[in-house]
């Protein structure tokens, strides 16, 4: 029963799921029905989409192509009109741009380079696209019109801008203030900066476009004549001031400093003043050990004081003249003009650096300096020739002036190289050149100096009648030696102009003390040889103690002057025994000297001295020997005093060793000669015969070489 029951039950649940499902399977096939009635409806909508857009399709398509058709023709039409528009320009570029061409690019250069630019244009359309019509003539007559002007421009600017450089600047550039512990570069600008900026743009646009290389020489002639001007200036001025003041100054260094109102000009060593004192020590002072030392080392540059001092000994010898004052002048404008083209030199190739093409750069410079060089080659050659001329006039104290120029321009020879540096060998090889003939010249004057030493023919008429210190041993010690102490190592170089070549690493050291021991050789034979003309001259004196005193003058002060000037080891180089052996001369003379007073203390001796008793009579005989051994004493003390007293001693210490060795011989022979005949009686009247005490004939030995006694 129970299992029939869930039969039952079991069937009804089936059953009812069986309609469910029923249900269902109803409800989705009627949905299906209805999708398939909308899939019906959408592909029919579809379709008829379709067809109403290949219906739109096939309406646009040919107005589209149409439409792009028609842009492309008018964009065709629209570059054509362009084209023309360009090409119509080129034919009237040349009545465009004629007013600005006619009236030239001053003032305005970037708008008259830049109608150039549109000539330039038209110029290269009409030559690639229409080479035989008459535009092309047109524009190109245009074109070679502005380039003219362009070029005219170019001079214009600079012989309008480009002025000599003032000579104070110059002197700023090339001097040294003392005062100053770091020096200041002085720049030199030849131009303003906007007138450069200009000539700078023209030059670059002749290079690049105007195939123009025509403005380079005009601008090395134009700035040629302002450097050649530029030195000449300052020669000028120089000339101006040295005439005045010996010393150059140069205002514009008030701008710069408030507490130095002046400035030197270059660094010329000593002044007039600095010679002529120093003339004066040594002519004055120089044998008095104590007085007229020099406190200038060797090593202080002398060149202007020997320049001077040689003017000085020469109106000393009364044949200065004012041509000598010129010529000194000269020498002095020359040395500056020498560093004044170095250094303006310089600053025209910095600012040729900027406006000239490079690979012209030197060729340029080359011509640019020429004229000023070959003057101031020219000019040293005229001081040469001026040199050799004294030296055929056997002068030789303007030869002298040779030597400052030639050691200025050996210093300054490595900076004035590096400054030619490129250009053509024949420039390089000017200053050598001029070198090499003041080097001869200078070797000349030296030899020949030292033998018209020896053979200085004044004997009689220039001879001191005091036998002081002659002339000529004045000049070669003060003139002479003043110029070694100077120019040491150059004076051995001109001595040896081709020194033995040394490949050893010491080279240099062995070519210095060759130089030295020439130069020790040179100086040794020209004190040989004054020492010779000094012994002829001394003959030309009657007395030979005036002679001995000559000499003795002469002697010394030669010692002095070689201790002084510091020469003395120079000297010992050579002759180890220099100093003794002119010490040995000097006190020769001094014995030749007393020798002369023999005459006056023989009578003071015991010789012919009668024998004889105290109280004894003495004869008639003897009397009258003790009255003439008293006479002959007087007559030639007082000879002698009043013949000497006018003789001189320059060197105080000299006169009084000597005065006091001859006081000291006399009074202790007169003493002993007073005392032999204190207790004789020889005469009635004894101060007839004993007419002077010892210490007034000591008084009068006192007065000896003092002519204001």
């Amino acid at each position: 029963m129970v299992h029939t029951e869930d039969a039952s039950s079991r069937k009804r649940e089936i059953e009812e799921k069986l309609k469910q499902e029923q249900e269902t399977l109803s409800f989705i096939r009627e949905n299906l029905e209805k999708s398939d009635q909308q899939t019906k409806g959408m592909v029919s909508i579809l379709s008829s989409f379709e067809s109403r857009l290949m219906q739109l399709e096939n309406s646009i398509i040919p107005v589209h192509k149409q439409t792009e058709n028609l842009q492309r023709l008018q964009e065709n039409v629209d570059k054509t009109l362009s084209c023309m528009d360009h090409v119509i320009s080129y034919y009237h570029v040349a009545k465009d741009t004629d007013r600005i061409i006619r009236e030239g690019p001053t003032g305005r250069l970037d708008e008259y380079l830049a109608c150039i630019a549109k000539i330039q244009k038209a110029v290269e359309y009409f030559q690639d696209n229409n080479p035989d019509s008459p535009e092309l003539n047109t524009v190109k007559a245009r074109f070679e019109k502005g380039k003219e002007l362009l070029e005219a421009e170019f001079r214009s600017l600079l012989t309008r801008y480009s002025k000599p450089v003032p000579p104070i600047l110059i002197l700023d550039a090339i001097g040294v203030d003392e005062e100053l512990e770091v020096q200041e570069d002085v720049v030199l600008e030849h131009l303003p900066e906007a007138v450069l900026q200009d000539i700078i743009c023209i030059a670059g646009w002749l290079v690049e476009y105007g195939r123009n290389q025509d403005f380079m020489n005009v601008y090395f002639q134009i700035r040629s004549n302002q450097l050649d001007r530029s030195i000449k200036g300052l020669k000028d001025h120089f000339r101006k001031n040295s005439a005045s003041s010996g010393i150059l100054y140069s205002p514009a260094v008030q701008t710069k400093r408030k507490d130095t109102p002046t400035k030197k000009a270059p660094k010329r060593p000593g002044t007039i003043r600095k010679a002529q004192n120093l003339l004066k020590q040594y002519s004055q002072h120089g044998l008095d050990g104590k007085k007229g030392g020099s406190n200038l080392t060797p090593l202080e540059d002398l060149d202007l004081r020997v320049k001077h001092l040689s003017d000085a000994l020469t109106e000393k010898h009364g044949a200065a003249s004012g041509k000598d004052d010129v010529l000194d002048i000269e020498i002095d404008s020359y040395i500056h003009c020498i560093s004044a083209f170095v250094k303006l030199a310089q600053s025209e190739y910095a600012l040729l650096a900027e406006i000239i093409p490079e690979h012209h750069q030197k060729k340029t410079f080359d011509s640019l300096i020429q004229e000023a060089l070959d003057n101031l080659m020219l000019e040293g050659d005229n001081i040469v020739s001026a040199a050799r001329r004294a030296i055929m006039r056997h002068d030789y104290s303007a030869v002298l002036t040779i030597f400052p120029i030639l050691r200025h321009l050996k210093m300054n020879k490595s900076e004035f190289d590096a400054t030619l540096q490129g250009t053509a060998a024949s420039t390089k090889n000017k200053l050598p050149t001029l070198i090499t003939s003041m080097e001869t010249i200078g070797a000349k004057a030296l030899e020949e100096f030292a033998d018209s030493i020896k053979n200085d023919p004044d004997k009689e008429y220039n001879m001191p009648k005091d036998g002081t210190v002659h002339e000529l041993t004045s000049n070669v010690n003060a003139h002479f030696f003043l110029c070694v102490v100077t120019l040491m190592n150059e004076l051995g170089a001109h001595l040896s102009l081709s020194p033995p070549a040394e490949t050893s690493s010491s080279a240099s050291s062995y070519t210095s003390e060759f130089n030295k021991r020439l130069l020790s050789t040179y100086i040794c034979k020209v004190l040989g040889n004054l020492q010779l003309n000094l012994l002829s001259k001394s003959k030309v004196y009657e007395d030979s103690a005036l002679s001995a005193i000559f000499l003795h003058n002469n002697y010394n002060y030669t010692l002095k002057s070689l201790e002084k000037s510091e020469l003395i080891q120079l000297v010992t180089v050579t002759q180890k025994k220099a100093e003794n052996s002119y010490r040995e001369l000097i006190e020769q003379q001094i014995q030749m000297y007393q020798h002369s007073w023999l005459k006056v203390t023989e009578h003071l001796t015991s010789r012919n001295m009668p024998v004889f008793q105290p109280g004894a009579k003495l004869k008639d005989k003897e009397r009258q020997v003790i009255k003439d051994k008293f006479k002959g004493f007087n007559d030639g003390l007082e000879e002698l005093c009043k013949i000497q007293k006018g003789w001189a001693i320059p060197d105080k210490e000299q006169r009084d060793f000597i005065r006091q060795a001859q006081r000291r011989v006399v009074s202790e022979a007169y003493r002993a000669f007073l005392h032999r005949c204190a207790n004789i009686s020889f005469t009635k009247n004894p101060e007839k015969y004993h007419k002077y005490r010892p210490e007034e004939v000591e008084e009068m030995i006192e007065k000896l070489f003092d002519t204001s006694a």
